[in-house]
């Protein structure tokens, strides 16, 4: 067998944390509490987060075990190709990759949004065309380019830096939130009354807070971009569910207090229908002016960077594993001579961003909106390897050797598994409060047939690898015996069909 290539374990707990914190965090924190407000109300908001937190939390048992018991870059990819074979792990790794390169893209258009909002002179020119009602401006598209390129760089630089620095801007997010909504709840004129109604009055309370917890693997994904990195700890595996439920909690903490720090600055429902670029900035800014706006500015600032940085992480990871496995060109698996980083997967990843601005940022959230779709197929794939894994008791049968009797946490990863199909039910079932619209089915339906169309391509040279050296390629010399039974039986369907 060809010798497997490997990543340099650079990576402390902290920073790991702020991974899977500032990944979850995002833009959207800070650029939607109003329309998540006008959609549910500002408590249903709350509640909805706070629920899919913990439902978030009931997933993370499942990646906390397989994160300790196989530490290597892949993450959802890996799971699914140890319980359910080769296509499963394709299936995986394709739709986990269009999510977090989406993410990855979006961040960027939201950087641009930002400068259009502050400063609306500079970036309102060279207009382009209209897309779908947006106006595209040539100086946006610059200053998305920009950024994408600085981090492509930083990436490339080594995850020691990226690590840093990614706990640096979660630190001044975090603070630059506390300090928002203590000022707001100070300032005249506003307070807790504002925040009444609690719930959208045109919706059932329970219509209002399942709209918000459909949405939850959209909100917190980015807290399994822990496993992508799991190769690079430098620190024992067993912290990193840990470090996932630290990160979770924060998160939600965080959506909870800029949702009430909007919905104080005005009886919340004179805050919809308004025309503004960015109605959370408008809303801030008109109780605490521009100072307010600046500390406003900087958690967003935060929150895209930490979303930048940490998406470029995890998708050159994920790309580089899926390499390393023979699914994808070699060139992916290929690092850098001097900083030891997948330097393919991280300009292939920002290069493909670099498109999206181009066709406007409504265009773009449809092909987000359904990438939430992947993320939670991917779920699903943990939490059931993870169900699969435990057993109820030492009588069990045995499918690998990583086998732990523990029929509570078995319990867990079942209703985790559970909770990903609903996930998927509700974005995609005709009448759900947060099914896909028609815009993003169709994305979804052209990348399903893309997917398709290169598994097909490479079908044949894949499935011939002998699974002993595919184990070796996705699990690492140490992984053990895998679940040869189910893989097995997978693979031998697939290549006498």
């Amino acid at each position: 067998m060809e010798q497997r290539t490997e990543l340099k374990k650079t990576l402390k707990p902290h920073w790991v944390w702020a991974i899977a914190l500032g990944s979850s965090i995002g833009w959207g924190a800070f650029v939607q509490p109003t329309n998540w407000i006008a959609q549910s109300g500002p408590l249903g908001v709350m509640i909805g987060f706070i629920i899919g937190a913990l439902l978030m939390m009931l997933i993370a048992v499942s990646y906390g075990f397989l994160i300790r018991e196989y530490p290597v870059s892949g993450g959802e990819f890996a799971y699914a190709y140890i319980s359910l074979g080769r296509t499963h792990a394709f299936i995986s790794g394709w739709f986990l990759t269009l999510g977090y390169i989406c993410i990855v893209a979006l961040n960027a258009s939201a950087l641009a949004l930002m400068f259009k909002f502050v400063f609306p002179t500079v970036i309102e020119n060279f207009m382009l065309y209209t897309v779908a009602g947006w106006d595209v401006y040539m100086t946006e598209i610059l200053v998305a380019t920009i950024g994408l390129l600085i981090f492509a760089y930083l990436n490339i630089k080594g995850s020691g830096l990226t690590g840093s620095m990614q706990f640096v801007f979660c630190v001044v997010m975090l603070l630059s939130v506390f300090l928002l909504t203590g000022m707001v709840g100070a300032a005249p004129g506003t307070g807790l009354a504002n925040v009444q109604p609690f719930f959208n009055p045109e919706m059932t309370t329970f219509a209002s807070i399942i709209s918000i917890v459909a949405i939850a693997p959209w909100a917190y994904v980015g807290f399994d971009n822990v496993p992508q990195a799991a190769e690079e700890f430098n620190f024992s595996s067993q912290k990193a569910f840990g470090l996932i439920i630290f990160a979770l909690m924060a998160a939600a903490l965080l959506y909870c207090f800029m949702i009430l720090a909007t919905a104080m600055t005005a009886p919340w429902q004179d805050l919809i229908g308004q025309n503004g670029v960015w109605g959370t900035g408008d809303a801030i800014q008109r109780v605490l002016g521009n100072g307010g706006l600046a500390i406003l500015v900087t958690a967003l600032s935060m929150g895209i960077f930490t979303g930048l940085n940490g998406f470029i992480i995890s998708s050159s990871r994920l790309l580089f594993a899926m390499s390393r496995a023979k699914m994808l060109p070699r060139a992916f698996s290929r690092l850098h001579p001097r900083t030891q980083t997948p330097y393919v997967g991280i300009a292939f990843t920002v290069g493909l961003s670099m498109v999206a601005p181009w066709f406007g940022r409504e265009v773009l959230m449809w092909v987000v909106d359904m990438s939430s779709i992947g993320v939670s197929i991917a779920y699903f794939y943990t939490c059931f390897t993870a169900y699969k894994l435990y057993g109820w008791s030492a009588d069990s049968e045995r499918t690998s050797s990583v086998f732990v009797v523990s029929p509570i946490k078995k319990s867990m990863a079942l209703l985790g598994a559970i909770a990903s199909a609903i996930f998927v039910a509700l974005l995609l079932v005709p009448g759900s409060p947060a099914v896909l619209g028609k815009e993003s089915l169709i994305a979804l339906l052209i990348w399903t047939a893309l997917g398709g169309i290169f598994y097909l391509v490479k079908r044949q040279e894949y499935l011939l690898i002998p699974e002993r050296e595919l184990n070796y390629l996705i699990l690492g010399k140490e992984a053990g015996k895998v679940m040869r039974q189910n893989c097995s039986e997978v693979n031998t369907e697939e290549f006498m069909g």
